[in-house]
């Protein structure tokens, strides 16, 4: 079986991949940014591993029997364009590291550790241990958690946050979340998006990016949010209008904000803007690069299941996290 490797986030585990695979696998590793690598790699090939297949790369890939994703998301890949019967397939792995990221956020946010960490850098002790004219901070126990999207991310996110405490309310595109199965206050569908906002301390956002999703939260939801409220996006940019979330942030309309995922990526390297707005310049914001769900054990857990899909794929047997069929 032929094999080709272009995703770089598996190249530290390279032989614990290798060694899954069916015996015999001819594989080759390339950089996913070398286009026309790839192109030529895939020709002839039966698997192409890897976040993207533009149809340049499909239409080279005329033997192609599999492409799979080292993640969730399939969008980098052009399932119109590869032959006829071609298997997409994903995997996840990533909801207990994006979990463990939500808790933190949501702790640092609501507890002021931000603004904390950067007086202390100034020799001045913001707590109202030393300073009785600054206010009390809450712990989760006081606080609601409002999940907007309660799949993989936002389900193992609140079996994490409800060790301190919190009530919940998740609102999905299709309901049918089971809040009393789940330890929820309620469950509704993102018609309830509204009544979510009003009375949530902590909003989590983890729902899929589409065209009906996308800017579901700007600045007539944003206003709808407690002054207190902080917002944390693990999901993607756009389902947070740009300017209105900055806007919020900067005028003290929400307390603060996660961002995790943004507006802008490098195209190559790693250096480049994540909005065309000054978030970096916002004393309330924690910005990371969209690093979340990015651990050892998130990609240790995908590499396994990519091997185990290519030796079912060699031995006829049904695959699993099948997205799509070309």
């Amino acid at each position: 079986m032929k094999i080709v490797i272009a995703d770089t986030n598996l190249v530290p585990l390279r032989a614990d991949l290798e060694e899954g695979l069916p015996a015999g696998s001819e594989v080759r590793w390339l950089d996913p940014r070398d286009l026309p690598a790839v192109e030529a790699a895939v020709a002839g090939a039966d698997v192409l591993v890897s976040a993207r297949c533009r149809a340049t790369v499909a239409a080279a890939g005329t033997s192609l029997r599999l492409v799979h994703a080292v993640s969730a998301g399939v969008d980098g890949i052009d399932v119109g364009a590869l032959p006829a019967g071609t298997i997409v397939a994903n995997t996840f792995h990533h909801e207990d590291s994006i979990a463990e990221y939500v808790v933190a956020a949501a702790v640092l946010l609501r507890r002021g550790f931000l603004a904390q960490d950067a007086a202390l850098r100034a020799d001045r002790w913001a707590s109202p241990a030393y300073d009785p004219g600054l206010p009390w901070t809450h712990s989760l126990a006081a606080a609601t958690v409002g999940f907007v999207g309660f799949g993989h991310i936002g389900s193992r996110a609140w079996e994490c946050l409800r060790l301190f405490g919190p009530r919940g309310a998740a609102v999905t595109r299709r309901g049918g979340v089971d809040a009393a199965a789940r330890g929820l206050e309620w469950a509704g569908t993102t018609a309830d998006l509204g009544a979510l906002l009003d009375e949530a301390d902590v909003v989590l956002v983890s729902a899929p990016l589409t065209p009906e999703t996308r800017g579901m939260i700007g600045a007539a939801e944003l206003a709808r949010m407690k002054r207190s409220a902080v917002l944390v996006n693990v999901g993607r940019g756009p389902l947070v209008e740009e300017k209105a979330l900055y806007a919020a942030l900067r005028d003290g309309d929400i307390a603060g904000a996660a961002i995790d995922v943004w507006y802008g990526y490098p195209g190559a390297g790693a250096v480049a803007a994540p909005s065309e707005l000054p978030f970096r310049d916002l004393p309330n914001v924690l910005m990371t690069p969209h690093s979340s769900g990015v651990t050892r054990q998130t990609f240790a857990g995908r590499a396994l299941d990519v091997a185990a899909n290519i030796r079912r794929l060699a031995a006829g047997e049904r695959l699993v996290n099948v997205v799509a069929v070309a």
